[in-house]
């Protein structure tokens, strides 16, 4: 890659959502500092041949975890606005950007858990690591310093869960997603309903946090991301008041971005 690469467009499509940002070179930082950025659900592709023209970009990086067909539009949308332009898939290997994988075959990691750890390593290098995104599903990984990526585990997102055990339990009512917690033990059934999702998702955190102390004996930090962040956040303050949560929004798309400088430094030679 060369060093004349200055901008670099950079897609995370999620299973809901595609958000998008112009990383500028040089520009890697907490909060990320994007040149342009936006985000459309799927039925919304259109829109980001609009959102995009008049942007600078020098490359295109995307990470896609909905499949081949919003690949194919995804390109379509690029090569209008770009004709020509260079444009890559990120996949998970072996080691990117400093970070190794030692999922039992690294290919078939997700792409966006991948990013999401090459970020929180870049930012906490040497900290054994608990990264956290929170939404449609909520993935938990782990990153022990020295060794790289060693696994995590998936669950429902927050809103999923609220919603399935919803729909499939008789009496229960929807929740509304801008509902409030006021206690851990509520005193209503929207609230109970609330109060159990958020707490599954903190308990499977704070699990993850112990065990990953305990087999790598250090200190593990927290790094959080995703939509329902708002939602677990003011609980997990509330529960683990000497624990800080490092937040960090668009952690896949800021992993993107460590991707997009880390391939412009001369030793870089891997293809993605």
């Amino acid at each position: 890659m060369s060093s004349s690469v200055q901008h670099s467009l950079l897609i995370d499509a999620g299973n809901t959502r595609v958000k998008w940002a112009v990383f500028q070179s040089g520009a890697l930082g907490i909060p990320m500092s994007w040149l342009a950025h936006g985000s459309v659900d799927h039925t919304q592709l259109a829109e980001l041949v609009l959102q995009w023209r008049d942007l600078p970009a020098d490359e295109v990086l995307i990470s896609n975890v909905a499949g081949d067909s919003l690949q194919q539009a995804l390109q379509q949308a690029v090569e209008t606005v770009f004709p020509g332009i260079v444009l890559t898939r990120f996949r998970a290997d072996t080691q990117i950007a400093g970070l190794k994988n030692h999922y039992r075959n690294p290919q078939q990691l997700g792409s966006d858990r991948f990013a999401s750890a090459i970020a929180a390593h870049h930012f906490f290098p040497d900290t054994a690591l608990v990264v956290a995104t929170c939404g449609t599903a909520t993935t938990v990984d782990a990153i022990i310093p020295g060794k790289g990526f060693v696994g995590g585990m998936i669950l429902p997102g927050l809103q999923t869960m609220a919603v399935s055990l919803a729909q499939n339990t008789a009496q229960l009512p929807q929740i509304a997603s801008e509902m409030s917690l006021d206690s851990l033990f509520a005193d209503n059934t929207q609230q109970a309903i609330m109060s159990g999702c958020i707490h599954a998702q903190l308990g499977a955190i704070q699990c993850a946090i112990e065990v990953l102390e305990q087999q790598s004996s250090l200190p593990v930090e927290l790094v959080l991301s995703g939509g329902a962040v708002p939602y677990m956040l003011p609980q997990w303050q509330h529960v683990k008041q000497t624990r800080q949560a490092h937040v960090i929004d668009n952690l896949v798309l800021t992993g993107l971005a460590v991707v997009a400088q880390d391939r412009q430094l001369p030793q870089f030679s891997a293809d993605l």
